[in-house]
């Protein structure tokens, strides 16, 4: 049996030593070496001797001899270090877990080799180990090199593992050995050098002793004072360090990932020591990295928490095409919008299964338009954004202009301005010819979805994205102009009506009527009314399961008729609405029925018809201030009607939105059962955890794939983790690889005005002043808000319309003046006031405070006597 092996030859090298062999045969200058086997340490052993007076076996120490005469001659010194099979891994480095020698004779190396092989047993290592769950140790393979006397000597990383960047190489040393670097006895000079060759970060440290060959000192080695002169010199010159520099990247390119090398310079050479892989690379973020701003401001109301990825993905197209679309119908020329085609895919993101606004691609898109600065506040009151880009971000798009670009931004004007006077000026017959084109693609198909083969499921979602979700024009031209509509407003108001808190445009706006949203709350009453004077059915309402009420609401033909007309208009309708996996009304109407019981049980809340007498106030308020002011009048009044038309349909195209989800969400249903039924997936709803692509790909043949269930399984998995595990922050920055390695907590947040006291503030978006308990709800399933209670959520969707009318006033952390929340409260006359930083944390269940909706301000008080 051969226990000696040399590069080149096949057998257990180690971790190091395997290294060091693919290394050499790729042409790199490292001392002469071979490794002593594990199979010599049981040689060694044989049954089961102590290991504290192991040494090699005459076998053993026969071929040790001969390999240290073929590797040096006798006066040479050798470097005696362990080789264990997963040391130096990409997982694991077991830096200073085994023993290493240095300086040693001839004679005692089969003595360091086993003391080497104990170091493989000792409590340390046993202990390292199992903290890394890595099994029971095993014996190390010994590493046997001639020793550099070192001149100079480091550590280098391919990648600055401190910064992170993957740009800089980082190059550390020392005079003499580089055990002086490692084990902290000296410090040491420092450069990192970009891909282009050039030193930054130069840190030159007082070196005042090396390490140097000493027969009496630890291993080998002993410290040595260094002369004042050179102690505060660089120990290497630049050629020197951009040679270092060269080596750690040719290393990370021969193993295909950067690595941490030990280097020395022996009388002018450049020898390479060691390597292994850099084990933190996915600790840091690379700050050199193109950056990303994650928002998911008022999209948390469309998207609250984790998200699947069929929902994702079906989110994510839609975004891309509808804003493409955005685009086109503002004058923005085609080669413009192609050339930004990976803004436009990746307006949103999946983090840890959440989404979020990538907030630097809306502002690309916005920035396609002229008048950008402009635009740009009032985007970010659409989207519910509490704070603007941060001037890090702000340098792509406060470049000063060249004069051809300033002419080709002037042609665009010209363009975009036509197509805006267009598009206003035909955005009513737009609406109407899309809710013609919505119903002629809703319409129920000639053969119900239930009945349909996999390829027609398909083929109609197919059918459904060429003729809605890239012709989304309508609502996309409407919500722009409810967004600057709105905006100039809310500006009109400040300058010509000296409207300081911001409250006027939300009177103005609200008690519209038409808004299709405040429907479900306004029928839901009108049930309960029905209901009222029979205190069974209520109760029955409340309590029952969903079989016993169906039969008890059969027998009442007027209110099983409202029943069956609400689950017709509103049956899509549910919380998490736009998830594709939510179960709807039609699936589980049980939430209908406890909703009716609760509002039957308990009187009016006394706000009803309080958002048409704050107009009317609201509007003579305004007539009084601009009664000589005729001009400012007829512009108020124009400004005001659009408003009005934009924020009333921007709600109601919504709603048209619902439906297009409530259809796609029953083709993918429906192709998870055919899916199941084939045994292509464990269970129906398996389905929401593949992407859309993947679903049709497989039934057209474009799929990569046909293992979904295998599929499906990791992703539910990995989601499963990610609903146990933490939420990223509201809003942070990545940089390069969202993944890994980002601050995902985002950064620290500033001190919230009055977080102090007793007080907080947000948005005013439906006055009054309301004083009460409150209930902080974050699954609105099964609640019941007992009189004169005050809702308190972290954010709503059309699935908490129900609860509105139950509730004396809102209040919501998130959402903006034009979000679901703001608008519908404003409709039913209920207080409200949203965006409220860290409401439902500073509140608990039972917590007294009175509000004015007006204002947005919240006051906490001691109980209910509190004045």
């Amino acid at each position: 049996m051969t226990f000696i092996l040399k590069p080149g030859e096949a057998g257990v090298f180690g971790g190091k030593a395997g290294a060091l062999a693919r290394l050499q045969d790729a042409g790199f200058a490292i001392p002469a070496w071979f490794v002593v086997a594990p199979a010599a340490f049981h040689a060694s052993r044989g049954e089961g001797a102590p290991l504290g007076a192991l040494q090699p076996s005459p076998a053993v120490a026969a071929e040790l001899a001969a390999a240290l005469r073929e590797l040096g001659a006798p006066e040479d010194r050798f470097a005696v270090r362990s080789s264990a099979v997963d040391e130096d891994g990409g997982q694991h480095s077991f830096a200073g877990q085994l023993e290493s020698y240095l300086f040693v004779a001839p004679a005692d190396v089969p003595a360091r080799v086993a003391d080497v092989w104990r170091s493989g047993f000792s409590e340390r290592l046993v202990a390292y180990r199992k903290e890394a769950g890595l099994g029971d140790p095993e014996p190390p393979a010994v590493l046997v090199q001639r020793m550099a006397d070192a001149d100079c000597a480091g550590v280098a990383f391919g990648v600055d593992p401190i910064s992170g960047r993957w740009g800089r190489a980082l190059v550390s040393g020392v005079y003499g050995l580089g055990t002086a670097l490692v084990g902290g006895d000296a410090d040491a000079d420092t450069w990192s050098v970009d891909r282009a060759g050039a030193i930054h970060d130069r840190a030159v440290a007082s070196k005042t002793l090396a390490h140097r060959f000493d027969p009496a000192g630890h291993e080998g080695v002993g410290p040595r004072p260094v002369s004042p002169e050179l102690a505060e010199r660089p120990c290497l010159d630049d050629a020197q360090i951009l040679q270092v520099a060269d080596l750690v990247r040719r290393c990370g390119r021969a193993f295909g990932r950067p690595q941490d090398i030990e280097w020395a310079f022996e009388a002018s050479k450049l020898w390479l020591l060691q390597s292994r892989p850099i084990t933190t690379l996915a600790q840091v973020p690379d700050p050199d990295a193109f950056p990303a701003l994650w928002d998911n401001s008022n999209i948390a109301e469309s998207y609250g928490g984790v998200t699947t990825p069929l929902t994702y993905s079906f989110a994510r197209r839609a975004y891309e095409e509808v804003y493409r679309q955005f685009c086109r119908m503002m004058g923005v020329g085609e080669a413009l919008i192609e050339g930004n085609a990976g803004t436009f895919r990746g307006m949103i993101g999946l983090v840890r299964g959440r989404v979020y606004y990538n907030l630097l691609a809306w502002y690309r898109v916005l920035a396609l338009l002229p008048g950008f600065q402009l635009n740009r506040g009032f985007m970010e009151q659409m989207m519910g954004v509490k704070e603007g880009l941060p001037p890090a971000f702000l340098t792509e798009f406060d470049a000063v202009p060249t004069f051809g670009e300033k002419v080709r931004d002037a042609a665009r004007l010209v363009r975009s301005l036509g197509g805006l006077l267009r598009n206003h000026f035909a955005l009513e017959a737009q609406i109407e010819a899309f809710y013609l084109r919505l119903d002629e693609a809703l319409a129920p198909p000639a053969v119900p979805l239930a009945d349909q083969r996999p390829d027609e499921l398909a083929r109609h979602y197919r059918d459904l994205e060429a003729r809605l979700l890239t012709r989304w024009d309508a609502p996309l031209v409407n919500d722009f102009f409810a967004m600057i509509f709105y905006g100039v407003l809310k500006a009109l108001c400040t300058k010509w009506c000296g409207d300081a808190d911001n409250t006027l445009q939300n009177d103005l706006v609200g008690g519209e009527g038409g808004i299709i949203s405040a429907e479900p709350a306004a029928r839901v009453r009108r049930m309960a009314e029905r209901v009222r004077g029979d205190g069974a059915l209520a109760a029955l309402l409340r309590e029952g399961d969903v079989r016993a009420i169906r039969a008890a609401v059969a027998a009442h033909p007027e209110l099983d008729g409202d029943v069956r007309a609400y689950l017709e208009a509103f049956g899509d309708r549910c919380l998490e609405e736009l998830k594709l996996e939510s179960p709807t009304l039609e699936d589980d109407p049980l939430s209908l029925f406890r909703a009716v019981g609760h509002f039957a049980a308990r009187e009016a809340t006394g706000f009803e018809g309080h958002a048409v007498k704050a107009r009317a106030a609201a509007e003579a308020k305004v007539a009084g201030l601009l009664r000589f002011h005729p001009l400012r009048r007829l512009v108020f009044g124009w400004v005001l009607r659009h408003a009005r038309d934009r924020v009333r349909n921007r709600e109601n195209l919504r709603f048209e939105r619902t439906r297009l989800f409530g259809r796609v969400r029953r083709i993918f249903v429906e192709l998870g059962r055919r899916f199941h039924a084939v045994g292509l997936l464990d269970d129906p709803r398996d389905v929401f955890h593949l992407e859309v692509e993947e679903i049709l790909g497989f039934v057209e043949g474009t799929c990569t794939t046909d293992a979904l269930s295998g599929l499906a399984a990791v992703r539910k998995a990995a989601f499963a983790d990610y609903h146990a595990g933490p939420a990223p922050a509201d809003r942070f920055a990545s940089y390069g690889w969202v993944g890994i390695g980002q601050r995902l907590e985002g950064e620290p947040q500033a001190a919230v005005a009055g977080a102090e006291g007793d007080t907080r503030k947000g948005l005013g978006c439906c006055p009054g002043r309301v004083r009460g308990p409150v209930r902080v709800v974050r699954d609105p399933r099964g609640v019941e808000l007992p009189a004169g209670t005050i809702l308190v959520a972290e954010r709503t969707d059309p699935g908490w319309i129900m609860l509105f009318p139950a509730a004396s006033g809102l209040l919501v952390e998130r959402g903006s003046l034009l979000s679901h929340s703001a608008i519908v409260s404003r409709e039913l006359g209920l207080p409200a006031i949203v965006s409220i930083p860290g409401i439902t944390t500073w509140l608990a269940d039972g917590d007294w405070v009175e509000f004015d909706g007006s204002s947005g301000v919240v006051r906490k008080l001691e109980g209910p006597d509190a004045q």
